[in-house]
């Protein structure tokens, strides 16, 4: 059987800062701080009764600072939904689907969010039913063994995707000491042993699920004056902690790093990584890349022209990088057609971003990336969960 090797580098992106200029948002963006920490985001949106009710909590992997103790920011994503003394997991979804509301939730890095958008005129309900879990949660040690379990089974599912393994792998690889080491799945030898874990469970639920780590943001049919007075009658009692983590300080990198994933009759697949700077409005650092990304790997630009379409080097090419609160990875990436090409297109890559660095990007092209995606967001905020959702990303880095 033949067997591909897998690459991955890791060196220092120096690239100009750009920024996306103008309020791209015509909505009102109302807040209000709490006592006790809490804050409230209301955004008025011409959306007749529909709201989306948002509740973004400052924590993710990037908190997981305990060795043996990853994957439980994305463990109380699964947990929350286990009920209360006053709202059983059965009656939770009962009362919900009178409300004509879906709910869920998903776990990042650097945030944990629970949402859910329905009938404006149950906003209450949904205030009552969240204010609830949130400050009352309560499982069982059966109840937590069991939901352990469902997260070895999904993270067993995940990792049979080679590009998963490939995730992990490059992470672990990527940093030293940062809690971005490991993903927000965690490390596999943690999850086996979650079980055993009840009563730091707790512990952890004590830190976090806390007023000064979470925002509300209510989208849609409703009026600031009213989400106010139900984020007092039902958050105002909240009691604030005083946990704060201590996240380790990643060291600066010397070398290239190198890491290969062998997968049988897989095709070869190509991931170049850079550290970059930590998400900013200040300095606009992710803004610039994201535009670079476009300018470099999209289907219009000259790279792409030439590897997937006339050389038929590759299958696709993609690049970029997430927003996180600490330094993190902009990735390039291509999925190969034949192995022996591995070289000829690393040096593509690298030859690009390079001239990137070196050179100055064609006006037109650069004003032309900026207005394409300004507007593809812009066009993209047509209900109260988009708005929700992308004020949420934000929300998700800010400190208390």
């Amino acid at each position: 059987m033949k067997k591909f090797l897998i690459v991955i580098l890791f060196a220092s992106l120096l690239a100009q800062s750009a920024a996306i200029a103008g309020n791209i948002l015509p909505y009102p963006i109302l807040q209000k701080d709490m006592p006790n920490g809490l804050k409230v985001v209301t955004i008025p949106y011409d959306s007749p009764g529909i709201v989306a009710f948002y509740i973004v909590v400052r924590v993710g992997s990037r908190d997981e600072v305990e060795p043996g103790k990853t994957g439980f920011a994305h463990f109380f994503e699964h947990m929350m939904f286990r009920g209360t003394d006053k709202y059983s997991k059965e009656k939770y979804s009962e009362v919900l689907k009178s409300t004509g509301a879906s709910a869920n939730a998903n776990t990042s890095l650097d945030r944990t969010v629970y949402h859910m958008t329905g009938n404006a005129e149950q906003l209450e309900t949904m205030f009552e039913l969240e204010a609830d879990r949130f400050q009352n949660l309560k499982y069982s040690v059966q109840a937590f063994k069991t939901e352990a379990g469902a997260v070895k089974g999904e993270y067993t599912k995940n990792n049979s995707s080679p590009y998963s393994r490939l995730y992990e792998a490059k992470n672990n690889t990527a940093f030293e000491k940062h809690t971005y080491k490991h993903t927000t799945m965690g490390f596999f030898e943690d999850i086996v042993d979650m079980p055993n874990q009840y009563e730091y469970s707790l512990e952890f639920f004590r830190r976090f699920y806390r007023p000064e780590y979470c925002t509300i943001i209510v989208v849609g049919d409703a009026t600031q004056e009213k989400v106010n007075a139900l984020a007092e009658k039902y958050f105002g009692t909240w009691k604030r902690g005083d946990f704060k983590s201590s996240i380790p300080e990643e060291p600066s990198q010397t070398a290239t790093k190198y890491v290969n994933i062998q997968v049988p009759q897989f095709p070869p697949y190509l991931d170049l990584n850079y550290k970059t700077p930590a998400f900013s409005l200040e300095r606009n650092d992710y803004h610039a890349l994201s535009i670079l990304s476009q300018i470099l790997f999209s289907e219009r630009s000259p790279l792409y022209k030439k590897l997937v379409v006339d050389e038929q080097k590759a299958r696709s090419l993609s690049g970029g990088m997430y927003p996180t609160r600490d330094p993190n990875l902009f990735n390039a990436s291509a999925s190969i057609i034949n192995a022996t090409d591995m070289a000829y297109v690393k040096s593509a890559i690298i030859r690009a971003i390079e001239g990137a660095k070196n050179n100055k990007v064609d006006s037109l092209v650069l004003k032309e990336t900026k207005e394409r995606i300004r507007y593809s967001f812009a066009m993209s905020m047509d209900t109260p969960d988009a708005i929700a959702n992308a004020v949420s990303l934000h929300l998700g880095h800010r400190e208390s």
